[in-house]
């Protein structure tokens, strides 16, 4: 699904694309991310091969991918990612942040892990550093 904001994309914007399969965290997401000035969410996806697709199509300065989505999973669709988009930068955002979660997206050519239990501040900062990077 593409998401069309009610104000145009502007220069200097973060475009985002969401990749979480749990509707009710998908929307909070998009919520919260339509609501920041320099963010402009372009889609939103609940699966990984749909998101592969999409990433190709709009491809996104940054994408926020849960690590546990359905068909391909985030850890395999960030390495698709990293080789068919190499300018969009994948932060990964789950109920998980322990050491293991932390390497595994690291290897998979994630800029950050972001716990969904952290506050939004954390996640804002890290989609602010990683649209800064690219």
């Amino acid at each position: 699904m593409i998401y069309s904001p009610n104000r145009p994309i502007g220069v200097g914007m973060i475009r985002l694309l969401i990749v979480e399969d749990q509707a009710v965290v998908s929307k909070g997401m998009l919520m919260r991310l339509a609501a920041e000035p320099d963010f402009f969410v372009m889609g939103e996806s609940s699966d990984g091969d749909e998101a592969l697709r999409m990433a190709k199509n709009l491809c996104p300065d940054v994408m926020l991918i849960d690590v546990d989505i359905p068909q391909l999973d985030g850890i395999g669709l960030a390495k698709k990612i990293k080789h068919d988009c190499p300018r969009t930068a994948v932060i990964f955002v789950s109920m998980r942040d322990d050491v293991i979660a932390c390497k595994r997206a690291s290897q998979a050519g994630a800029v950050a892990l972001v716990g969904k239990f952290m506050p939004a501040d954390m996640l804002m900062a890290q989609i602010r550093m990683a649209g800064n990077i690219l």
